[in-house]
């Protein structure tokens, strides 16, 4: 830092004692019962000046040592209050980087370990289907291992498209049993295969919400009660509507859910005792069912009794929904 460059900064100082000079001299100068003296008037300068000099290489000094410290990253003394806003507003900036930071690498270990999991996922079925090309080929397994692979893929593509969903919904009136009944019709082979029946107890119930995006997590609910139902069960699809808002429910006697993981069902990557014991999983439908949810203005809870029963709901809002709200005001 050149004393030149300083003295810019501090031309604040120099013009106030310039002004209170002149100013202090004017005084005696227009005082017509005085005699002026030119020599007391230099000589009042010079030791102003001197004085002056002094105080700005005290300054120069106190920034200097100031600078040193910032370049040791070490802590220092604000030299006026606009500095130390300035470094308050800086070390805020430093702080909002690294949660930032933290951010950002929270979500790459979180692509990280769904990609590791997925991989390592959808080798199970690949795996069957080159057993069955090696042997007589059972056309209902080979189509339930691809629909297996089919929904892995699923996962992935929504997992990607999380962080940019806001680019790619369109929230309108739609038909939430209308919907559960095309996906039951998609899984109609695996009903059949483990004589499992279905029972859809509403014939309809509009709803606001982006039906791709809800087919999904419908898809991932029915998915699940399929896994973990034994062959001969049933499952149960009803609607409920209370003042405050509507129920999409799916009810299954299955396997249950053991009490301790119900709270984090719908934490990503978690599978659980019933994960764990009956088959490998992710542990990425639910999350991601749940994520997405919360993204349309919906979210989903459960309950469920270990070796008796589970039942999932959808919560929607039943006469506002903001998302359609803002839509409609954008397209104006």
């Amino acid at each position: 830092m050149t004393f030149l460059r300083f003295l810019t900064y501090e031309k604040n100082y120099i013009f106030l004692y310039l002004t209170s000079f002149l100013i202090t001299a004017a005084v005696f100068f227009v005082d017509r019962n005085g005699e002026w003296a030119w020599g007391t008037f230099f000589y009042a300068f010079t030791l102003s000046s001197i004085v002056l000099l002094g105080f700005l290489l005290f300054r120069y000094q106190q920034h200097v040592r100031v600078i040193r410290h910032m370049k040791k990253d070490e802590d220092h003394d604000s030299l006026s209050l606009e500095g130390e806003y300035k470094g308050a507003h800086i070390d805020e900036l430093k702080n909002q980087h690294i949660r930032e930071m933290n951010r950002i690498q929270d979500r790459q270990n979180e692509h990280y370990d769904f990609i590791v999991s997925w991989f390592h996922e959808i080798k199970t079925p690949i795996a069957v289907l080159r057993l069955l090309q090696q042997t007589d080929m059972d056309s209902g397994s080979l189509r339930e291992e691809i629909t297996k692979i089919e929904n892995y893929v699923d996962q992935a593509l929504y997992y990607a498209k999380l962080d940019s969903f806001n680019q790619d919904y369109d929230i309108q009136n739609c038909d939430v049993i209308q919907i559960s009944k095309e996906i039951v019709k998609s899984h109609s082979r695996t009903f059949f295969s483990k004589k499992i029946r279905i029972t859809i107890q509403e014939a309809s119930l509009e709803i606001q919400s982006d039906p791709k995006w809800l087919q999904f997590i419908i898809n991932q609910l029915l998915t699940n009660s399929l896994k973990y139902t034994e062959p001969g069960g049933g499952i149960t699809i009803s609607a409920l509507e209370t003042p405050q808002e509507k129920q999409l429910i799916f009810w299954d006697n299955g396997i249950g859910i053991s009490q301790k993981d119900v709270p984090r069902l719908f934490n990503r990557g978690f599978t659980g005792e019933t994960g764990r014991i009956y088959s490998k999983s992710t542990g990425m439908g639910l999350y991601l069912a749940q994520a997405l949810s919360n993204k349309l203005g919906h979210y989903i809870t459960c309950t469920s009794e270990a070796g008796e029963f589970t039942q999932f709901i959808i919560h929607f809002p039943k006469d506002f929904d903001p998302y359609l709200t803002l839509q409609k005001t954008e397209g104006e």
